[in-house]
């Protein structure tokens, strides 16, 4: 496995991986309609806008010998209104199914942490949808605890609820 910067030339795989893996990834926690309905055109356009002008934020691309991409992980500075300049924020990581398991994930988390202490972040974070209890296991796991915040995000036909993980850098 190889972990590289992304590049605009990256944008359309970054977004089916995006995409794939909300759908095997949340199968079972969001509605199927909703997986089903998810689009990677639509997910390229909006890499291809982030990737031209990422500001602070650093995406990595992870991929097998042949170069397929077959995971990404992407970091920045903290969304969140009340963050400090110290905290940045790991913004995503996917890997394809085929992924999961194989220390991809991991390595990718690596790769964002260190990312983020090169930076200068002092602290970072990290949102969970509360029922992915798969991914709860991988960050705790790897140090990360929930720092009680949390956050409901309203979709058209159901509730995206949120817990906010943390770890000092």
């Amino acid at each position: 496995m190889r972990i590289r910067p992304a590049t605009l030339d990256d944008a359309e795989a970054i977004a089916a991986v995006h995409v794939r893996g909300w759908q095997w990834g949340y199968r079972g926690i969001l509605p199927d309609a909703y997986l089903e309905e998810l689009s990677v055109d639509r997910r390229v356009e909006q890499w291809r806008s982030w990737l031209l002008d990422p500001g602070r934020t650093v995406t990595w691309v992870a991929g097998g010998e042949d170069g397929r991409c077959l995971g990404f992980a992407a970091t920045g500075p903290s969304r969140d209104p009340a963050a400090d300049d110290e905290t940045g924020e790991v913004y995503a990581i996917y890997v394809e199914e085929e992924g999961a398991g194989t220390g991809m994930g991991g390595a990718l988390l690596q790769h964002a942490v260190q990312t983020l202490r090169d930076a200068g972040f002092a602290h970072a974070t990290l949102w969970v949808l509360d029922g992915n209890a798969r991914a709860r296991r991988f960050y705790e796991k790897a140090g990360w605890r929930r720092d009680g915040t949390t956050h409901s995000e309203p979709r058209e036909d159901f509730v995206m609820n949120e817990t906010r993980y943390a770890i000092d850098l």
